[in-house]
């Protein structure tokens, strides 16, 4: 056999080693062939290609690794216990950085999963040549490797604290200033992932200097990027006042107010999350958003959203209008009862319905022109029939219970109350009886509605327990009329006048 003839046979094999690698890594694309790919134990096959010296094929691989990987975490477990990641990480100091971004996105794909598979690539040492290939020359490589360290550290705080001991976090605050959008977008996430945990790695971030860059890029024509960009400030903002503060500080009002009339509908949703999570700390911080014209447009981009979108920001307006009566008051003038109302009735989720509710209680809670203000716009029926729905949720529940006791606790607009009369449960038809019991003793004309509407003959019919708090709201109200008129309206009094009239004698002369 001659010389060519050899080489000819180990030519033959290398190609159908690659074409055998590149067509599991395309079939690995459609979610049908996996369970079949699994069942082939094609992992195990792969894992011996690894460390392969050539350079395409060990790409095409770690592709095919990748998707697999991706799929779901007992391939992605498959991949820990094949020990393919040592082999991924030992290459990836090594190779170029064609093969470094793909094995990055592997380790990505592995980590996304599960705390116990992030945890095994920190095991493995991967965190250490992560943050190395954040210094290297080519964005891509960057990029795999600050997504690879933002989903390790989304998990939990121990795995974040890990990337933050690894030194990747004055890395990802350089690799924000690059020139490369998608480069910005992951860098972001992963500084994002890295605060939400804790307010000490959130100062992490603070003082690499994030801050002000990311401050600075509210504004970038790039949808994705903003989101990346208002996510990573809500997440740093959220823990403390002082953080708040330090966001703040960094010139983002009235800046960010201009990302609530973004097309993009989670540029939106992230600039409310925002603007909430710095609202919900001190009356000065609200104030400070309310200068701004924050709340206005808020409430204007609740209007102009459905679903999720808007939960952030009615969230936000119940948040303001807690710290104050001048706050509250501000959420009211600049017309957010209605739209929280409108919100309220149309959402079909409950846990938003349960928002608006909450936040409506917020307003009405302070004084007689807080609740006033909401009693108007008919919420108490809607909230009522939240509450006794046995298709609501318990959250929805227990939010428009307390709702309807904080406005009612409050409210003395009497045509607001006087539907409660006949329709309310017991627990909740005692704060409005004894709203009643405050206002008529005051109150002629409201005392005269209040027989010809047929208020009063409702109060004589409820049964209430001798000594209660709810009788003694009824004795009240009947003090508040002669004994003749409290006579005439009380159950059976009909009777008997009928039975007098039996037995009156009539005079004849």
């Amino acid at each position: 056999m001659s010389q060519r003839q050899v080489l000819q046979v180990f030519e033959q094999y290398q190609k159908a080693r690659t074409q055998f690698v590149q067509m599991v890594a395309e079939l690995a694309t459609r979610p049908q062939n996996i369970e079949t790919l699994q069942n082939a134990e094609v992992l195990i096959l792969f894992n011996k290609y690894v460390l392969t010296v050539i350079c395409h094929l060990s790409q095409t691989i770690n592709l095919g690794i990748r998707r697999l990987a991706n799929y779901n975490d007992d391939l992605a477990e498959a991949v820990v216990k094949g020990d393919i990641l040592p082999q991924l990480v030992y290459s990836l100091a090594e190779q170029n950085r064609f093969y470094k971004k793909a094995a990055a996105f592997v380790l990505r794909a592995v980590g996304k999963h599960s705390p116990q598979l992030a945890q095994a690539i920190v095991d493995c040492g991967a965190l250490d040549t992560l943050v190395i290939c954040l210094e290297d020359f080519d964005p891509g490589v960057k990029e795999a490797a600050a997504w690879a360290l933002g989903y390790i550290a989304r998990h939990n705080a121990e795995l974040s604290q890990a990337v933050v001991d690894a030194g990747a976090v004055p890395l990802l605050v350089l690799c924000i200033q690059e020139p490369e959008i998608a480069l910005k977008r992951i860098a972001a996430s992963a500084l994002s992932d890295i605060s939400k945990h804790s307010p000490e790695l959130a100062q992490t971030v603070v003082d690499a200097g994030a801050i002000a860059h990311l401050a600075q890029m509210i504004l970038n024509p790039d949808a994705k990027l903003k989101r990346q960009v208002l996510s990573a400030l809500s997440q740093v903002a959220k823990h403390s006042v002082d953080l708040a503060e330090m966001v703040v500080e960094a010139e983002i009002f009235p800046v960010v107010l201009t990302c609530l009339k973004d097309k993009d509908e989670y540029v939106k949703k992230n600039a409310s999350t925002l603007i909430r999570e710095i609202a919900k700390h001190t009356p000065e911080l609200s104030q400070l958003i309310v200068n701004a014209g924050g709340v206005a447009a808020v409430i204007d981009c609740i209007g102009s959203c459905r679903g999720n979108i808007r939960l952030p920001g009615i969230m936000m307006l119940g948040y303001v209008a807690a710290h104050s009566e001048n706050l509250a008051m501000a959420v009211i003038i600049s017309k957010g009862v209605p739209q929280l109302s409108v919100c309220l009735s149309e959402e079909p989720e409950d846990h938003i319905k349960a928002a608006a509710a909450w936040a409506l209680g917020q307003i009405g809670r302070h004084t007689p022109e807080h609740a006033r203000a909401v009693a108007v716009t008919n919420t108490l029926p809607v909230l009522l029939s939240l509450y006794m729905s046995t298709e609501s949720s318990e959250d929805l529940q227990v939010k428009s219970k307390k709702a309807i006791k904080n406005i009612l606790q409050k409210c003395t607009y009497l045509p607001a109350l006087e539907p409660f009369l006949y329709d309310a449960p017991p627990n909740i038809l005692k704060h409005v009886v004894g709203q009643f019991s405050k206002v008529l003793p005051h109150d002629s004309k409201a005392r005269r509605l209040f027989v010809t509407s047929g208020g009063l003959k409702k109060v004589q019919e409820i049964k209430a327990e001798p000594g209660s708090l709810l009788q003694e709201y009824i004795n009240s109200i009947n003090n508040c009329y002669p004994e003749e008129i409290v006579r005439y309206y009380s159950p059976g009094y009909s009777d008997t006048l009928l039975q007098r009239v039996d037995s009156y004698q009539p005079l004849i002369n």
